[in-house]
């Protein structure tokens, strides 16, 4: 299942990028970075070299968006592990013992497939290194009053000048990816779902 988190903030795709790089690029894992400045891919995948655990793969795609970064995965592939996965339990129903012949292979295979939470406990490291991961931007930071076009305060009920209710102008968020939108926007401008205006 593709998983879609937005990073609020002055954030680049190239930043997190090479954050997931300098991460991953050890051990069992090898990584691929590629793309443009305002859209980068990562692909995280086990080395073919490496001597224990199953096959797997990982895309992390990262693209600019109006308040930040918003990120991606594509579904992991798991024919490798769940393989590998496989003989370690059919190893240990034959001969209880063999068991401690797969460890390696066991604690490497539980390394993967907690791939995806890695991914995102790297990226939320970085956001809040860099002091932007719940940031909003400046213009989700204030709201315009309708009737008399004083900016407001996210959290204020009603205008501070005319006292119009300001309801109605309020950010919403995206149902299906979370992106905060404007209360004009009626298509996300993150993932590209249309909007329920009707529900500010």
């Amino acid at each position: 299942m593709n998983t879609i988190k937005i990073y609020h903030g002055d954030l680049t795709p190239v930043e997190l990028a090479n954050d997931l790089v300098a991460y991953f690029h050890r051990g069992s894992y090898q990584v691929q970075k590629f793309g443009q400045p305002d859209r980068m891919a990562v692909q995280i995948a086990t080395r073919r070299d490496r001597h224990s655990g199953g096959d797997t793969a990982l895309t992390v795609t990262l693209s600019k968006v109006e308040d930040g970064v918003s990120v991606q995965t594509t579904e992991q592939l798991w024919l490798g592990l769940a393989a590998s996965l496989g003989i370690s339990a059919l190893s240990a129903l034959r001969n209880p013992f063999s068991i401690l012949s797969r460890l390696d292979d066991i604690a490497q295979d539980v390394e993967s497939l907690q791939l995806e939470e890695k991914v995102f406990a790297v990226l939320d490291h970085s956001a809040r290194q860099k002091g932007t991961g719940q940031a909003l931007s400046e213009r989700l930071k204030r709201m315009t009053c309708p009737f008399c076009t004083t900016p407001n305060p996210i959290d204020t009920n009603r205008c501070l000048a005319c006292g119009a209710p300001l309801a109605d102008v309020r950010p919403q968020t995206c149902p299906k990816c979370g992106f905060v939108t404007k209360s004009t926007e009626t298509i996300c401008p993150n993932c590209g779902s249309l909007l329920d205006t009707g529900s500010n």
